[in-house]
């Protein structure tokens, strides 16, 4: 597993660590007889027993010599960062992806596994709900997470072309919950209003990470299908716009499509919130997905909706964010101040400077 130190991947490393060398593994699978862990940095002092830890870089060519005698390899190593500029974190998910897959081909691991997310089904106002987990991927042009997890399974699809004997999953989670996780989903929901659109219900389908681990130890065991598939996983089901508003408390307010997107548009461009308009599609119009492959392979998620949603809302606290961006404790003074709150100021004044732009030209 790359990225084993944290999230996903740690958790994933401590469930087959926990396996590792059993008469019977989980999922009534084959227990693996080894585990190899993978980050940058020395071994953490907590490691698990039957935990065998490699220092690495995931977009270092060495990377290759870390990976002897590896049967399947878990690339869980990425960037989901609000924060990280969207070009450096697109250039680095995509040359993680190729170095990864390209080492893997070398040392002619047989499996490997890609973690991206849901985003790539793309967010649409006529997205049935859910949609079945073969729908195509919706994704041109798209910036944001969606692009980056577009290119990274676009790397996945040309490594199959060009090393035929490695096969190349791909897992693709809904928007994540847990802890230490900082995303603009999780930011949409420690705003002081709810962003929507006019006419449009929204429906909300979150994995939990440590299903998202679940999931991802049974298909490195081989346990949903192997091979070059692709799966969703998520929570069952999905919450409505009404019911997210009980459980965080906060409200709603609706805009017109042209004036959430232009504004956020523009904000983006002037590098005043990190959220870009591809982001913002998926706050306001649903992406829900049906994990069917996984139900029929035996996996259940441990959390529902309500519940990843209540643990977000509990992880963001008393954080403050607009369209994505975090604010300081005098701007959310500020934001508090407002009778609109900040997030309506923001849009609002784009669309007023637009009209009045409009009205002098004419």
């Amino acid at each position: 597993m790359t990225g084993a130190a944290a999230g996903a991947g740690r958790l994933l490393v401590e469930r087959l660590g926990a396996a590792a060398g059993s008469a019977e593994g989980p999922w009534g699978l084959p227990a693996p007889g080894r585990v190899v862990a993978l980050d940058a940095g020395p071994a953490p002092e907590d490691l698990p027993a039957g935990v065998e830890w490699r220092s690495a870089d995931v977009c270092d060519p060495a990377l290759a010599s870390r990976l002897r005698g590896v049967d399947v390899l878990v690339h869980a190593d990425t960037d989901r960062s609000a924060d990280t500029p969207r070009r450096e974190r697109r250039a680095r998910a995509v040359r993680a992806a190729q170095t990864v897959l390209t080492a893997a081909a070398a040392e002619r691991v047989p499996q490997a596994v890609l973690v991206t997310g849901t985003a790539v089904y793309g967010a649409a106002p006529d997205n049935p709900v859910p949609l079945p987990e073969d729908a195509p991927v919706r994704t041109e042009g798209a910036d944001g997470l969606a692009g980056d997890f577009a290119e990274v399974e676009e790397v996945g699809e040309r490594a199959r072309r060009a090393h035929p004997g490695l096969s190349v999953a791909v897992v693709r989670p809904a928007p994540l919950v847990g802890p230490g996780l900082d995303t603009v989903v999780g930011r949409h929901f420690a705003a002081p209003r709810l962003i929507s659109v006019k006419g449009v219900e929204q429906r909300w389908q979150f994995c939990h990470v440590e299903d998202l681990a679940s999931a991802l130890e049974l298909v490195a065991l081989g346990g949903a299908g192997g091979g070059d598939t692709a799966l969703a996983v998520g929570c069952d089901g999905s919450l409505g716009q009404e019911e997210a508003e009980e459980i965080t408390g906060l409200r709603r307010f609706e805009v017109p499509p042209g004036i959430a997107f232009g504004a956020t548009g523009r904000l983006h461009r002037a590098g005043i919130t990190p959220a870009a308009a591809g982001d913002l599609k998926h706050l306001v119009y649903p992406c829900v997905v049906d994990c069917a492959a996984l139900r029929e392979a035996g996996w259940k998620p441990s959390y529902g909706n309500a519940e990843a949603l209540r643990e977000l809302v509990e992880e963001e606290g008393e954080a403050t964010a607009i369209v994505g961006r975090r604010l300081g404790r005098k701007e959310a003074a500020v934001t508090a101040a407002g009778a609109a709150g900040a997030a309506v100021a923001a849009i609002g004044t784009a669309a007023a400077v637009r009209h009045l732009r409009k009205r002098r030209k004419s």
